[in-house]
């Protein structure tokens, strides 16, 4: 086995998860790095920012590879004093580069969606809105049986690493569910395929209000579902990095390469922590009936 290069990396992983799959508004791609540098260690990481940056630096990693691209929104000048500025001079500076696999790597399989699948129990599954397609954002699969609303939030819980905001549910605690929707990330975009898909749940994060209620108030006339589980972005695709980390070594070794992969161990989800504001009374969006509250 010999040390890749940063060229043989990025060809392996745009092997894994083609450019060609991301979304036309996505940056996937090499950030930084020279081309013939030896890659020995690889940091793996959900979000390039300057935490990270540090972190793959500290761990002597000569590449970041990260699910969001530092330059999604794109930057005109890139100064140590700007916050993308300061990541690309840390990591330049210490001969780290910077690779990011984003809407390539939720729409291939063994991508983000599964690996958020695979936390809810299920082994098999399809793309959401073309389960005839071999890629695609999202996924639909089928639990081994039926099982509560919140039996399937209580496995998330489990699964999932601690944020500030945890879990939102829409829908019932005893309402039945099997056939699963998710998509990791922000998803709101897809909830006419995830009707179409006839998923009793839909597992998301970024939920925001008035798509959301929408979707709940739609589903009231058509039997309640499906109901709404809303997770932290980051603790959605975090799930990924263990997966695509063993990919891209298993990769590598065929091709008769060796890297050592480490996984961030920094929470950067952007809360802190919460307060309750005190017991949520049902909503009306998950019943006609729901229960009103006592105004303080």
């Amino acid at each position: 086995m010999t040390t890749p290069s940063l060229n043989d990396v990025v060809r392996s992983a745009h092997q894994l998860w083609p450019v060609a799959l991301a979304e036309p508004w996505d940056a996937s791609g090499l950030v930084c790095g020279r081309g013939d540098q030896p890659v020995r260690r690889i940091l793996f990481a959900v979000d390039a920012v300057q935490a990270t940056a540090r972190e793959a630096v500290e761990s002597e990693c000569q590449l970041l590879l990260t699910h969001h691209p530092l330059l999604l929104r794109g930057a005109t000048f890139l100064p140590s004093s700007s916050d993308k500025g300061a990541v690309v001079h840390t990591l330049i500076e210490n001969g780290c580069g910077l690779l990011a696999s984003h809407t390539n790597a939720d729409s291939m399989t063994g991508g983000v969606s599964d690996a958020l699948m695979g936390a809810c129990g299920i082994t098999e599954a399809v793309p959401l809105g073309d389960p005839e397609a071999a890629t695609g954002i999202g996924r639909v699969g089928d639990l081994s049986e039926e099982i509560t609303l919140e039996e399937l939030a209580q496995r998330l819980a489990t699964a999932l690493v601690p944020t500030a905001g945890g879990l939102r549910i829409a829908g019932p605690k005893d309402g039945i569910v099997q056939r699963v929707a998710v998509c990791g990330g922000a998803g709101d975009s897809l909830f006419d395929d995830v009707r179409a898909s006839g998923a009793d749940v839909y597992v998301t994060a970024d939920l925001r209000h008035h798509p959301a209620s929408e979707a709940r108030e739609r589903a009231l006339l058509d039997g309640g579902k499906p109901y709404l589980i809303d997770c932290s972005h980051f603790a959605s695709e975090e799930l990924w990095l263990a997966h695509g980390a063993k990919m891209l070594r298993d990769d590598l070794a065929a091709r008769g390469f060796e890297v050592e992969t480490l996984l961030s161990s920094l929470n950067t989800d952007p809360w802190d922590f919460r307060v309750s504001t005190g017991e949520a009374p049902a909503s009306a969006s998950t019943s006609p009936e729901g229960d009103g509250y006592a105004r303080r």
